[in-house]
C-alpha cells in the first residue's frame, strides 16, 4: 500500500509537525513500507482462531471492600500531628 507525499503532509499537519522536504520523502517511503508490512496480516487465515483478550490466563482476584476499625482513637491521631484543626491535618500550602 503506497502512501503519497500529500498524505504525509496531511498527517504531519494533523500531528503539528513541521517536516523538511527530505523528511517528507523519507516518511513517504517509510510509512509505505510499514503499511505494506502490516498489510501482510490480512493474508493470515484467522477464521478458526478464537478471539482473546489475555494470553496468560491470569484473572484479577477481587475481595469484598469492607470498612474496618483501626483501633486508633481520634485523640491518638491528633497527638501525632503538628497541627490539627476541625478534624483535619493542617499542612503547609503548595500554591501561593
Amino acid at each position: 500500500m503506497a502512501i503519497n507525499i500529500d498524505q504525509v503532509k496531511h498527517i504531519a499537519k494533523l500531528s503539528r509537525l513541521e517536516l523538511s522536504k527530505e523528511e517528507e520523502m523519507k516518511y513517504t517511503k517509510e510509512l509505505s513500507s510499514i503499511l505494506d508490512y502490516v498489510n501482510q496480516l490480512s493474508k493470515v487465515e484467522t477464521e478458526s482462531i478464537e478471539p482473546m483478550a489475555n494470553i496468560t490466563g491470569l484473572e484479577n482476584v477481587m475481595r469484598e471492600d469492607k470498612v474496618e476499625e483501626l483501633g486508633i482513637s481520634h485523640d491518638d491521631i491528633k497527638k501525632n500531628s503538628p497541627e490539627f484543626k476541625g478534624g483535619y491535618f493542617i499542612v503547609p500550602g503548595v500554591f501561593e
